[in-house]
């Protein structure tokens, strides 16, 4: 192998993520089809982006957990339905009963730690896009002693900071 390798024109990174993915929908469908009942010592955490797009969870879980969040499939859980697209579940946080709906896009990791297996997923791109938000709304443009930001002449994306010393 070299360097010099030419960019894929497959998207195999996103072909095997979405594989990858579904063994995780096979094996909650496996769960699902037995009644909610894990076999033997079995149990998963299951771990997620809270904001990407079609997770549905109470707003004060989004609140406390407004990026990632991880759930632990073993005694108590309920109504567990899989689809193509993703599962949802019942489950009680701080005694509070709790309805879940995750997509497998939105899976960062999956783990069964009674036998040592675990997967870990990149996050889609839509699950990296920034929130939108209002523009900062910074102290007039008057400059005193920052630095000076300039963007690079060639087209890149490059940004130059120039520090500059104080005398």
């Amino acid at each position: 192998m070299t360097d010099d390798m030419p960019d894929s024109l497959i998207p195999y990174d996103e072909i095997v993520q979405e594989a990858l993915r579904a063994v995780v929908g096979r094996v909650l469908g496996e769960v699902q089809t037995t009644g909610g009942s894990l076999p033997g010592n079995h149990h998963f955490y299951i771990t997620f982006k809270t904001g990407a797009p079609g997770v549905s969870i109470p707003p004060h879980l989004r609140e406390r957990f407004p990026d990632e969040m991880t759930v632990v499939l073993q005694n108590k859980f309920w109504d567990l339905k899989v689809d193509d697209d993703g599962f949802s579940v019942g489950l009680t946080f701080n005694q509070v009963p709790a309805k879940l709906e995750i997509p497998f896009g939105a899976i960062t990791a999956f783990v069964d730690p009674a036998v040592d297996f675990g997967l870990q997923f990149q996050a889609t791109v839509a699950d990296m896009m920034p929130e939108t938000h209002d523009e900062a709304e910074n102290d007039g443009s008057e400059r005193s002693g920052g630095p000076t930001v300039t963007e690079s002449d060639d087209g890149s994306n490059v940004v130059t900071v120039d520090f500059g010393r104080k005398k």
